[in-house]
């Protein structure tokens, strides 16, 4: 997913917009994790990027996006751009030493 949200409307309410970006988001990771995995893969992993345009996006945690819409809500900004690829991945396993 890449795309800019623009949250001006001429009959929406301006968090009405927001909280529709969010729903959008959370509705395209559900859909992602819910696609099959490719063998040797444990889990869907995300690379995202955040930011007002997609020129100034700078890399984010998937955890990290509801915030960082909630902080462009704080700043009443009227755009922003986020993009979302999904990658299949495998867990690393950690060995701990035994004292």
């Amino acid at each position: 997913m890449k795309k800019t949200f623009t949250l001006n409307h001429e009959k929406i309410k301006y968090p009405r917009m927001v909280d529709a970006a969010k729903h959008e988001v959370k509705k395209y990771l559900k859909r992602e994790r819910n696609k099959t995995l490719p063998a040797g893969a444990d889990y869907w992993a995300f690379d995202c990027k955040f930011g007002e345009s997609a020129e100034e996006a700078n890399v984010v945690h998937v955890a990290e996006i509801n915030k960082c819409i909630s902080d462009i809500e704080a700043k009443q900004l009227t755009s922003f751009y986020v993009e979302i690829l999904a990658r299949p991945a495998q867990r690393q396993h950690q060995e701990f030493d035994e004292e």
